[in-house]
């Protein structure tokens, strides 16, 4: 069976040295797939797997052109990137990876709350800029400090363990109360997580019922000097309102690994390829990002929270067996 693994790097070359794969015939391409790739005949016709991340966008109009496609495999937790109406409509199994990164995510998180708590960012480039002012760098002891997740899958309840062992006071929300967490987590409404929280952290997966799921409105309930942190995806977030709290002081430190069009955001050849195409609202959301870039509080990553050479294994070590799964009438880590 052939497929077609995009999105690869060079990262992911140690796993198949140390686990060959005998029984499918694998094309490994580093660029992304969309509606710019350009597909042989070949490809059309004869690929039976699809592997991506998040970067590609497999819209309809991509996922047509394959002719005898059965899976979709993405190497990410989100799948908002694939087009699952038509999936569904033409028996394409979708696979996604739902916990593969939980310990990496969780000491990202962790690590951005104590960068932006303490005033490391600040203080860092002070020191770059041979400017020091000591009473700017006063930070907070996290034990004094709530903390306030949104989500607590297995990633969200990751971030609990760490906050506990800080001895912080944990809200939680989440439709489910995990029951591993619940003997030292208080579950919330969230409306009374967000008027209570010093420090609030997202970790839900992005369906079209939670696009901006925190506006304005919601940003108006928490606290003065509150602390947002977001891992999990951009469309989340009103970085329009996000901004306007920024900038007026209510919101006093940002994290995000994420942000509504990625691709736009962070690479230069993708932004001048995407200007003629994207919505008004992505290039929208791109001059809020950099504005936001602009103050020392702020601190935007490229969507590298997952990303350590542990998780990048064990995310192919789990598609793999997934698919290999669901060929033996297991429907591992199927979404549809």
């Amino acid at each position: 069976m052939k497929m077609l693994m995009f999105d690869f790097r060079d990262s992911e070359k140690e796993y198949f040295k140390n686990n060959p794969i005998h029984d499918l015939e694998i094309e490994f391409i580093k660029e992304s797939l969309n509606e710019n790739t350009i597909l042989t005949d070949e490809q059309k016709e004869n690929t039976v797997i699809v592997s991506v991340f998040i970067n590609s966008n497999l819209s309809k109009k991509i996922l047509s052109q394959f002719k005898n496609l059965q899976i979709v495999a993405t190497r990410s937790t989100g799948y908002n990137h694939i087009d699952i109406e038509h999936c569904r409509k033409n028996n394409i199994t979708v696979l996604n990876v739902p916990d593969y990164g939980k310990t990496s995510v969780a000491q990202y998180t962790m690590g951005m709350i104590i960068t932006l708590v303490r005033n490391v960012f600040l203080a860092s480039n002070d020191i770059k800029n041979k400017e020091i002012d000591y009473p700017n760098y006063e930070g907070r002891d996290l034990s004094q400090l709530s903390i306030g997740v949104i989500g607590t899958g297995s990633i969200g309840s990751a971030v609990c363990e760490l906050a506990n062992m800080f001895n912080m006071k944990i809200y939680a929300h989440d439709i489910r109360i995990n029951e591993k967490i619940n003997n030292y987590v208080e579950y919330v409404c969230l409306d009374e997580l967000l008027s209570k929280s010093d420090i609030i952290t997202l970790h839900i997966p992005y369906i079209k019922e939670f696009y901006h799921m925190i506006s304005e409105k919601e940003f108006k309930k928490m606290k003065d000097g509150v602390y947002i942190i977001n891992t999990s995806r951009g469309e989340l977030i009103d970085i329009e309102a996000l901004y306007e709290y920024v900038k007026s002081g209510k919101v006093k430190g940002v994290a995000l690994d994420v942000v509504e069009c990625e691709y736009l955001n962070y690479e230069k050849k993708q932004f001048k390829k995407a200007l003629d195409s994207s919505t008004e609202r992505c290039l929208k959301n791109t001059l809020i990002v950099d504005k936001l870039l602009k103050f020392d509080n702020i601190i935007i990553t490229p969507h590298i929270a997952y990303n350590t050479k542990e998780s990048i294994i064990n995310i192919l070590d789990i598609m793999f067996k997934s698919i290999k799964c669901h060929y033996n009438g297991d429907y591992t880590s199927r979404i549809i």
